[in-house]
Parts: C-alpha cells; sequence; structure tokens
C-alpha cells in the first residue's frame, strides 16, 4: 500500500483523501494512518507546489551549478554537500556520477545575483575546486509536470 500511496501522492500532493482510499481499495483511516506513518519516518519530507513563474510578472532566474570539491576523509561529501545546502538560495544539492562531484541547483532574481552567489559564496569554500553554472532558459517539464502546452487548433475542419 505504501508504493501505491507515494507514487499517487507523488503525482497529486492535494488528492482528497476520500478519493485515495477508494483508489486503493482501503478504509479512509488506514490511508490517513499510513501517511502520518511515513511522515513520521521521514519518507514524506514535505509537499510542495509547482508554479510555472514564466507565466506570472515575478522575474526569477534558475540555474544548475556543477561543483567538483575535495572530498574530506571519513566524511565524503556530506560536509561540503551540508554547507552548501544551508544556504537560503540554494533549493537542491545532489552528489553526481561524471566529472563533477556535486549538482546545486538554485534561484535568484537575477543572473548576476545567481553569479554573485557562485563567485562569493560557492566559489570561495575551501574544499570547492571548480564550477560550472548553466543558467535555465526554459522549462519544458519539471517534477513530471509538462509546463509547456502546444496551441491547438480548435476550428473546425471545412470539408465541401
Amino acid at each position: 500500500m505504501r508504493e501505491r500511496i507515494l507514487t499517487i501522492i507523488e503525482k497529486d500532493s492535494r488528492i482528497d483523501l476520500k478519493e485515495l482510499a477508494v483508489m486503493l481499495g482501503k478504509e479512509e483511516i488506514d490511508v490517513v494512518n499510513e501517511i502520518a506513518a511515513m511522515e513520521k519516518e521521514g519518507i514524506i519530507c514535505g509537499y510542495h507546489t509547482l508554479i510555472d513563474w514564466e507565466k506570472t510578472s515575478i522575474e526569477k532566474v534558475s540555474a544548475l551549478i556543477e561543483v567538483r570539491v575535495t572530498p574530506q576523509r571519513g566524511q565524503g561529501f556530506d560536509n561540503i554537500a551540508e554547507r552548501i545546502y544551508n544556504y537560503p538560495e540554494v533549493n537542491s544539492v545532489y552528489l553526481i556520477s561524471g566529472a563533477y562531484d556535486l549538482l546545486v541547483t538554485l534561484e535568484g532574481k537575477s543572473l548576476k545575483e545567481v553569479s554573485n552567489f557562485v563567485s562569493d559564496k560557492l566559489s570561495t569554500l575551501d574544499t570547492v575546486l571548480s564550477t560550472a553554472t548553466h543558467f535555465i532558459l526554459k522549462k519544458y517539464k519539471d517534477h513530471g509536470t509538462v509546463l509547456t502546452q502546444k496551441n491547438l487548433d480548435e476550428r473546425l475542419k471545412f470539408t465541401p
């Protein structure tokens, strides 16, 4: 039951719990208790709203920053990752394979603000060897949700 609950609420965290119980063929109280248990265990870590900022008047710049670091003896990448994710500008930090060690995502009000964060805060950390910043120009799909919809021609075809 846990896997099915997680799969469903990952796509729609606002689903009505009665509806979820019906979908699972379970009693609503059982579903509520299972979700509460998963929240307590840290399996469910939070609930988020996906916003297409391009459709608002709010200016935001998103960036992906690849970071190469020197791992610390006995700690690996955990300490430097923690130092980075504690910055309020940072949305996420991932340990990745490849030429870089960490992938950091963040948002700012401008390209300059993001660039300043990278040069003034991130690059100055003692174990950071190098960074590569990639600005997100357009999001097509985010967290499994398509953000750009094709304009469908809703006119009726005319055939004589």
